[in-house]
C-alpha cells in the first residue's frame, strides 16, 4: 500500500510539471570531450539579471532546470578550472522543454600548468556531501590497485595487515559507480586495477538515498568512461623484484600480475570486457610475548617466527550497455573471480614455562606449524534499466544476484623442537560457506521544481549464508583424525531488509541543501547446530529504524564555501563475528563470535569550510561521531596457554576531531598534496563484568609531493603515518609507510613505466611494522609485533593502444567479499 501511494504521488508530481517550462542540456569538456560533473548551472531573467533557479550537473554532465514561467532568460555555467559560459536570449513558451544539447566549456589555461609539463588537474574537489579525488595525480595508479590509491587520501590510513580505516574507523562501504556492495573493503579494493579508476569519492556523511550501512561512510569508486564512439584497449603489467631484506621465510615472495580492459562504443551499444591476475605475496615475521595468570601461577609463552601471505586473485568482468534513445538506458553485467590467501604462521615457542613466585614449574620448547588457506570463488550478475520521462523525471531499477563459495582449511601442528618429528598435537579444521545474495532496487527522481528535486526509492535485500565447520584432531595412537564436536558446527544466517527513502536536494542562490530520511525494516535469523547434536538454537533479531540525514552549504564565492551535515548510519554484523563456536587460529588463540551481537548505530555531525586561492586549495572539517553498541575484538583466558578472542559489544565509542586537507602548486613542476586528521577517541562500557574506560588523542598524516622534470619524467614521494591508537583492552603502536614512485612515458603517452619503492626503510625507519598489545589486570598480557616486508621494488607497465578515454563500467560484488 505504501509503495502504491508513493508511485501515485510521483505520477501526480510529474503530471503537474507539464504546464511549466524546462531548460536542459549537457556540459562537456571542450578539450577532452568528457562530461563535467558538479558544474554550476544558473538561470537569470534577461530583463534585470535576477537569479531564478540553479542546479549542478550530474555524473553524465546533464542538467535540467524545471518550473520556469514563460519569458526571456539567459543561462550561466561555471566550473572550477573552466571559463564561465553565458547563453543569452532564451525565449521560453508556456510548457516548453528547451533542449540545449551539448554545451562545451573551455579550460581556463591560467588555472592549468603548461601542457608540456603535466596539464595537472586539482587532486581533490570538495562538494557539499563528499570529497572527490582525481586519481591521475597519484603515480601509484599505474599498474597498482585501488588500495594503492587510497593511501594518498587525507582521511584514510592502512595498517600492515592491509586494513583500511577512515578517521580511525574500519566500518565503511565500498560502492562501484554508485552501486553499493557488501564486500570486505580490503578484499575488493586490493583486486580492482587502479588503471581502470577515474576518481574516488569519499562520502563521510551520506544522504538518505544511500544504504545506511558503514559507520565511517562510503568510498565510491568511479571507473573511467567517455562519450565518443570508438574502441579503448589498455594492457597493464606488474613485476616485483626479489626481496631485499631477509625474513627467514620458507619461500621467497612472488609479485607479478597483468590486467586488460577493452571498451567498445558504437552508436547505441557499449561493450566492456576485462580480466586480471595478481600474485601479491608478502614476507614477514611475528614476534610475540604472552602470559596468563591463574591463582598464584603465571604461564609464559614467548614466540618468534614466520608470518607471510601468498595471495592470488583471478577475475573477469563483462558489461553490455544499450541506449536505444535518450529516454531509455539498459545495462547487463557479469563478474566472476577466484582468489586465495595462504597465510603461513610457523612459530617457535622458545621459552614456554610456568612459574610460582618466581620459581619455574617446567620449561619446554615447541614448534607450531600453522597454515590458513582462505578462498573466495564467486559469480554474480546484474540487470539495470533507467527511463527518463519527457519532463526530465527518471525511474531506475536494478537487480543483482550473487553466489559465493567461501571457506578453506587451517592446519595446526604442535611439534617438538629441535626434533620436529615429535608430534604433540595435529589438528585440522575446514569450512564451506556458500552464500546467496539478492538485491532489488527501485529509484524515482521527480521533475525538478523551484525548491529542488524530490527523490524516492525502495530496496529489498536478502542474504542467505550457511556454514559447515568441521574440526578434527589426530589420534596419536591410531593415526586417525577424529571429530572434535566442541569446535564443529553448522551455522545458517538469513537476513531480510526492506527499506524506503525520500529526499529533497536543491540549490537556491548561494545555498545548496539536501534533507531526507530512510526507513529500514530488518529481520535476522541465526540458526546454530553443533555436530554432537546437543545444540540446536535459533537467534532472532528484528528492528524498524529511521535514518535521517541533512546537509547544507553556503557559497560566499566560487572560492569559499561553508558546509555542515548530519547523518545516522549502521554497521551490520557479519556471520563470522556471530558464530559462537571457537575456531583454532594459532597454537595460542581461539577465535569466537557472539550470536547476540548487536549492530553498531552511528550519529555523525560535520562542520567544514573549503577555500581555493589561485590553483591552491584548503579544506578544514570538524566532526563528532557517536557509536552505540561498539564492537571490538576482546580476549579472555581459555586455559593457561590459549586465549579466546571474542567479538563483543563493549559500550559506546566517541570521536571528535579536526581534518585538514591542503593542495599547493608552488611551481609548474612542483605539487604538494597533504592531509592530517587529529581526533580524540574514547570507549566507555564493560565486558565480562570488567569496566572499560579509555581515551586518547590520535592523529594520522598522509602527504605526497610530486615533481615534473620534463621529457615526460615525473617523481612522487608519499608518506603515510598513523599514531598510537587505543582499543578496548590495549593499544596499537604507530605505523609508518613511505613510498617513492618514478614514472616515464613514451610513444606519445601511450606507454608508461612506473618504478615503485614501497615501504622505504633502509634499516633506519622501522617502516611497515606494528605492535598490537592487549591486557587485563591479573588475568593476561599479550604483545605481538608484526614485522612485514620493507624496501619492496616493483615495476608497472601500462600501454594504451589508442588515445580514446576508457569507458568501462563493471559490476562488483554485493555480498560475498564482506565475509572473505
Amino acid at each position: 500500500m505504501k509503495k502504491i501511494l508513493i508511485l501515485c504521488f510521483c505520477w501526480f508530481t510529474s503530471f503537474c510539471a507539464f504546464s511549466q517550462s524546462t531548460i536542459q542540456g549537457k556540459l562537456v569538456d571542450q578539450s577532452e570531450n568528457l562530461p563535467l560533473e558538479y558544474a554550476s548551472v544558473a538561470v537569470y531573467l534577461q530583463a534585470d539579471s535576477s537569479l531564478v533557479n540553479g542546479v549542478v550537473s550530474d555524473a553524465d554532465g546533464a542538467f535540467s532546470i524545471a518550473g520556469l514561467k514563460a519569458g526571456q532568460y539567459y543561462l550561466l555555467t561555471q566550473f572550477l578550472g573552466y571559463k564561465t559560459k553565458v547563453i543569452s536570449n532564451l525565449n521560453l513558451q508556456k510548457g516548453q522543454r528547451l533542449e540545449l544539447g551539448d554545451i562545451f566549456m573551455d579550460p581556463d589555461q591560467q588555472l592549468l600548468t603548461e601542457v608540456e609539463v603535466s596539464g595537472r588537474k586539482f587532486s581533490v574537489m570538495n562538494q557539499v556531501d563528499r570529497q572527490v579525488f582525481n586519481t591521475d595525480n597519484f603515480l601509484s595508479s599505474q599498474g597498482g590497485t585501488a588500495s594503492d590509491l587510497l593511501r594518498n587520501l587525507p582521511s584514510l590510513s592502512i595498517s600492515p595487515q592491509g586494513e583500511i580505516s577512515v578517521r580511525g574507523s574500519t566500518g565503511f562501504v565500498v560502492m562501484v559507480n554508485g552501486k553499493p556492495t557488501q564486500s570486505n573493503p580490503e578484499a575488493l579494493l586490493a583486486q580492482l586495477p587502479a588503471n581502470s579508476i577515474e576518481r574516488i569519492e569519499l562520502v563521510t556523511s551520506p544522504s538518505a538515498k544511500y544504504d545506511p550501512e558503514g559507520k565511517a561512510g562510503i568510498i565510491n569508486i568511479i571507473t573511467k568512461k567517455g562519450v565518443t564512439d570508438g574502441t579503448f584497449v589498455q594492457v597493464n603489467a606488474r613485476l616485483g623484484m626479489p626481496s631485499i631484506e631477509p625474513y627467514d621465510n620458507q619461500d621467497n615472495p612472488q609479485r607479478y600480475g597483468a590486467d586488460f580492459t577493452v571498451n567498445h562504443k558504437k552508436g547505441k551499444w557499449d561493450l566492456s570486457l576485462g580480466a586480471s591476475f595478481l600474485r601479491d605475496d608478502i614476507n614477514g615475521r611475528r614476534e610475540g610475548n604472552v602470559y596468563t595468570m591463574s591463582g598464584d601461577t603465571t604461564t609464559y609463552f614467548p614466540s618468534d617466527g614466520e608470518r607471510s601471505t601468498d595471495a592470488k586473485t583471478y577475475s573477469g568482468r563483462f558489461t553490455l550497455g544499450f541506449v536505444p534513445n535518450e529516454a531509455n538506458d539498459f545495462s547487463l553485467g557479469f563478474y566472476a573471480g577466484k582468489k586465495t590467501a595462504d597465510r603461513t604462521a610457523d612459530i617457535l615457542y622458545y621459552d614456554n614455562h610456568a612459574e610460582v613466585d618466581g620459581e619455574r614449574l617446567y620449561t619446554m620448547q615447541y614448534y607450531n606449524e600453522n597454515l590458513r588457506i582462505r578462498r573466495g570463488d564467486f559469480v554474480l550478475g546484474s540487470v539495470d534499466y533507467k527511463h527518463t520521462f519527457a519532463n526530465s523525471a527518471q525511474l531506475a531499477t536494478s537487480f543483482l544476484y550473487e553466489y559465493t563459495m567461501l571457506g578453506g582449511p587451517t592446519t595446526n601442528r604442535n611439534l617438538g623442537y629441535p626434533d620436529t618429528s615429535i608430534i604433540y598435537q595435529d589438528e585440522y579444521n575446514t569450512n564451506d560457506n556458500p552464500l546467496h545474495g539478492t538485491r532489488l532496487q527501485l529509484d524515482y527522481q521527480a521533475a525538478p521544481k523551484d525548491f529542488g528535486t524530490l527523490e524516492f526509492g525502495y530496496q529489498y535485500r536478502l542474504l542467505n549464508h550457511t556454514g559447515d565447520f568441521v574440526y578434527e584432531r589426530k589420534n596419536n595412537e591410531t593415526g586417525a583424525f577424529e571429530l572434535v564436536s566442541e569446535f564443529s558446527s553448522r551455522v545458517d544466517l538469513k537476513r531480510k531488509l526492506h527499506s524506503g527513502y525520500g529526499q529533497l536536494t536543491g540549490a537556491k542562490g548561494q545555498w545548496s541543501y539536501a534533507a531526507g530520511a530512510r526507513l529500514e525494516v530488518m529481520d535476522r535469523n541465526l540458526d546454530l547446530q553443533d555436530k554432537a547434536g546437543t545444540v540446536d538454537t535459533t537467534y532472532r533479531y528484528d528492528f524498524v529504524k529511521v535514518y535521517p540525514s541533512a546537509s547544507i552549504q553556503y557559497s560566499f564565492s566560487d572560492e569559499f564555501q561553508l558546509k555542515t551535515s548530519y547523518s545516522k548510519r549502521v554497521e551490520r554484523t557479519t556471520t563470522f563475528k556471530m558464530n559462537p563456536f571457537p575456531e583454532r587460529e594459532h597454537s595460542e588463540t581461539l577465535e569466537q563470535g557472539d550470536p547476540t551481537l548487536l549492530p553498531e548505530f552511528v550519529d555523525l555531525v560535520e562542520l567544514g569550510m573549503v577555500k581555493t586561492f589561485d590553483d591552491n586549495s584548503l579544506s578544514v572539517t570538524s566532526y563528532f561521531r557517536n557509536v552505540q553498541n561498539l564492537v571490538n575484538r576482546v580476549n579472555t583466558v581459555y586455559n593457561d596457554t590459549i586465549l579466546n578472542r571474542i567479538y563483543s559489544n563493549v559500550g559506546t565509542g566517541r570521536s571528535y576531531g579536526l581534518e585538514v586537507g591542503l593542495e599547493l602548486n608552488p611551481k609548474d613542476w612542483w605539487q604538494i598534496f597533504a592531509g592530517a586528521n587529529v581526533y580524540h577517541y574514547s570507549i566507555n562500557g564493560e565486558f565480562d563484568g570488567f569496566p572499560i574506560e579509555t581515551n586518547s588523542w590520535l592523529y594520522t598524516i598522509n602527504g605526497n609531493t610530486s615533481f615534473s622534470f620534463g621529457n615526460n619524467w615525473e617523481a612522487q614521494l608519499a608518506v603515510n603515518y598513523r599514531s598510537k591508537a587505543i582499543t578496548a583492552q590495549g593499544e596499537d603502536s604507530r605505523f609508518l609507510s613511505p613510498n617513492l614512485n618514478i614514472r616515464k612515458t613514451f610513444l606519445d603517452d601511450r606507454l608508461s613505466a612506473t618504478l615503485q619503492w614501497l615501504n622505504m626503510d633502509m634499516g633506519l625507519l622501522k617502516s611497515n611494522e606494528q605492535r598490537i598489545t592487549t591486557w587485563r589486570e591479573s588475568e593476561f598480557y599479550t604483545t605481538t609485533n608484526y614485522v612485514y616486508e620493507v624496501d619492496v621494488i616493483q615495476l608497472n607497465l601500462s600501454y594504451t593502444f589508442n588515445k580514446l578515454k576508457n569507458k568501462s563500467r563493471f559490476v562488483k560484488s554485493e555480498f560475498g567479499e564482506k565475509e572473505f
